[in-house]
């Protein structure tokens, strides 16, 4: 027998599956809610892949870095001082050298052949000299007999005009001869006089031209020793004691006047020319302290000049090397060079990541202290040394970030270590 099912009970029925269904879409929204709001797991990253620094505080020096090479302080370039073809090399270059080592040895037929003419000039002026000193002495002597016998003459006209006065007063001779014997010896004076005169006039001239001849062969003399310098000249020679580092002619070459014919070079007074980036080339001032790595030792120095242009995007900078050079050292040997601009007494700083340039926003990975984890932040950052950065703003005392290059979780905020 069928009983007849109380109406509340489909009643209470319906109300339970509603709530069910209301139950379940709640929870279904819940789960959705969560899923959607939930953070993508964390990317693992090997602890032993990278660079982490501790933020600090302290003094820090701002440097820039360059790449370069030693080279010779002072080149002395030997160049041609007249035409001539190359004869023979005797030295090549690597070897060492004093001032008068002979490299090479050039030839000119007509260069010699003007010292020969000029050598013949000058003996022949020579023997112009001694045969007109031989002339001007005969002929000196001729007027210096003629002028004594004219003083002979005037002595004796005086005497016998002396005479002649007093045997007059003592009236045994006329008026007349007197007067003559006195004519006589007034007009030998006169004679005698001149010949004084001559004489000094003739000493004066025959000075005048042996002067002239002396001259003439001063003249001449120059000559021949400059032709018989520029002979001597076609034995080049070193110049200064070093090492020959090139020699760009060959035997049989024709060489033109002034060409360069070696180079010589002092290998003990080198200094250093490093390529600093033209950004950061524009701190760089004469006289800031440096210091040159040889890869055998790191030598003090100073900077000493800037080049004026910038080449491929980077600036010549040389460096004096205040220290003594290590055993080895070389011209064009490689070297690393770090220029010191700025002294910074107390400032916020960490090691420089690989992303990170002076004076710019960068976002960098903050490790927990547990190093466990590690979360994007974004850093400010100031002056820049070649190892170190300056912190502005986004880290404090204390802080570990990550300094390697992290551009492969660029999609990520936060990764986690595996130790």
């Amino acid at each position: 027998m069928d009983v007849p099912r109380n109406p509340s009970h489909k009643r209470n029925k319906l109300i339970k599956r509603l709530v069910l269904i209301g139950l379940a879409v709640v929870a279904i929204s819940g789960i959705t809610y969560a899923a959607y709001h939930l953070q993508p797991a964390a990317p693992t990253v090997e602890w032993g892949t990278i660079w982490p620094d501790t933020v600090k505080r302290g003094p820090m020096i701002v440097q820039v870095r360059g790449i370069g090479t030693l080279v010779p302080l002072e080149v002395l370039f030997i160049p041609a001082e007249n035409a001539g073809r190359v004869e023979r090399i005797y030295i090549r270059p690597g070897t060492l050298v004093n001032s008068d080592s002979v490299i090479l040895t050039l030839t000119n037929p007509e260069l010699l052949n003007d010292a020969l003419a000029a050598e013949f000039n000058l003996k022949q002026a020579q023997a112009a000299y001694t045969d007109l000193k031989v002339q001007l002495e005969s002929q000196g002597f001729d007027k210096e007999a003629v002028a004594s016998q004219v003083n002979s003459d005037y002595q004796q006209a005086k005497l016998k005009a002396d005479r002649d006065q007093k045997l007059a007063d003592a009236g045994l001779l006329p008026d007349v001869e007197l007067k003559l014997s006195v004519a006589q010896a007034e007009e030998l004076a006169e004679k005698d006089a001149l010949e004084k005169k001559r004489m000094k006039i003739i000493d004066s001239s025959v000075k005048a031209q042996l002067d002239a001849q002396e001259v003439k062969i001063e003249q001449l003399k120059a000559l021949y020793e400059l032709k018989k310098k520029e002979v001597d000249q076609l034995n080049v020679r070193a110049g200064t004691p070093g090492v020959l580092v090139d020699l760009p002619v060959e035997v049989g070459q024709q060489i033109a006047a002034g060409a360069v014919l070696a180079k010589v070079t002092q290998p003990s007074k080198l200094k250093a020319q490093i390529k600093i980036t033209e950004t950061e080339a524009k701190d760089v001032l004469v006289g800031q302290k440096a210091s040159i790595d040889t890869h055998n030792g790191v030598i003090p120095g100073h900077v000493i000049r800037i080049d004026p242009a910038a080449v491929n995007g980077s600036v010549l900078v040389d460096v004096a090397l205040d220290g003594e050079l290590p055993q080895g050292a070389r011209p064009d040997q490689s070297v690393d060079g770090t220029v010191e601009l700025e002294h910074l007494a107390d400032v916020l700083q960490v090691g420089r990541p690989t992303i990170g340039q002076p004076h710019s926003t960068v976002t960098l990975f903050k490790i927990t202290p547990d190093e466990k984890y590690a979360s994007r932040v974004t850093v400010k950052l100031g002056l820049a040394s070649v190892n170190t950065i300056q912190v502005l703003d986004g880290l404090k005392v204390g802080d570990m970030v990550v300094l390697s290059d992290m551009n492969q979780w660029d999609s990520h905020d936060r990764i986690r270590f595996n130790h």
